[in-house]
């Protein structure tokens, strides 16, 4: 079992509080989840050769987070979309081959859960993606299967669109419909959009902005006092597999694949 936690923001936003400021913090379910952490850090507007080209930084270590001075460093990374995972092992060994997010062009992908059956994904991911494997998760095959979808329908690089939200849902649905596949949570990003989807495993969603109760500084249930830098016009939407803060966070439903926009702002401080 691991933790997800997606953030997608019209502007680079800090959010220190999810990630170290509070008891459910993803410092402090890593105790729980020791396996390994990795992060994907996307900036449209960031020409470094680390960014692959694609906006796209990631970090991984096959380390408690807690315990990692790297990950104690990239808590207060900025970024207008983050995904962010820790890792308990179930199928593969520990290590950073095995560790997600995993990332491939123009996507990156992190998975909760445990896939039973691995052997459907394996006859439907093609050759191509079959080669690129480099770890030996069910997740990074999973992520395989659905590029391989999207490899046939001409989607992989092209942004999130309604297309891609067909193809994706057809593509879950059906493995999903296999009577012992398994958990299936998951988040799945381009850089424009960020996908969620819900299935064995709880997952929550937080909408954050001008209108909603995002105070600069907030003191938690535990005690613990975040701050948040927050401007004027910033929206926000995270989604994580718990509710994190004492914020109104809404589980999604289950079987639910929900795609989120990053809508950027104009004008903003």
């Amino acid at each position: 079992m691991c933790r997800l936690l997606g953030i997608i923001a019209s502007e680079p936003t800090e959010f220190r509080s999810v990630l170290r400021g509070s008891g459910r913090s993803l410092a402090a379910l890593s105790h729980e989840h020791r396996d390994g952490w990795g992060l994907a850090v996307h900036d449209s507007g960031d020409p470094s050769p680390v960014a692959n080209g694609a906006g796209w930084r990631l970090h991984k270590a096959a380390a408690c987070a807690a315990e990692d001075e790297n990950f104690r460093r990239l808590a207060s990374a900025h970024g207008e979309l983050m995904l962010w995972h820790i890792r308990r092992r179930t199928v593969g060994r520990v290590g950073t081959e095995n560790t997600h997010p995993f990332r491939s062009g123009r996507w990156v992908f992190a998975h909760n859960g445990t896939i039973h059956d691995d052997g459907y994904l394996r006859a439907r991911v093609s050759r191509t993606r079959l080669s690129e494997l480099r770890g030996s998760t069910d997740s990074e095959l999973f992520f395989a299967y659905l590029l391989s979808e999207m490899d046939a329908a001409g989607l992989t690089h092209e942004a999130a669109s309604s297309a891609t939200d067909r193809v994706l849902r057809d593509a879950v649905g059906r493995a999903c419909a296999t009577p012992s596949f398994g958990a299936a949570n998951f988040l799945l990003s381009d850089g424009t959009a960020l996908y969620a989807h819900r299935r064995g495993r709880t997952l929550f969603l937080l909408e954050r902005g001008p209108t909603h109760d995002a105070r600069p500084t907030r003191r938690h249930r535990d005690g613990v006092i975040v701050v948040t830098r927050w401007s004027r016009d910033r929206r926000a939407v995270l989604i994580a597999s718990e509710a994190m803060t004492n914020e109104p966070w809404k589980p999604i439903e289950e079987g639910s694949l929900v795609r989120v926009d990053r809508a950027p702002t104009t004008g903003a401080p």
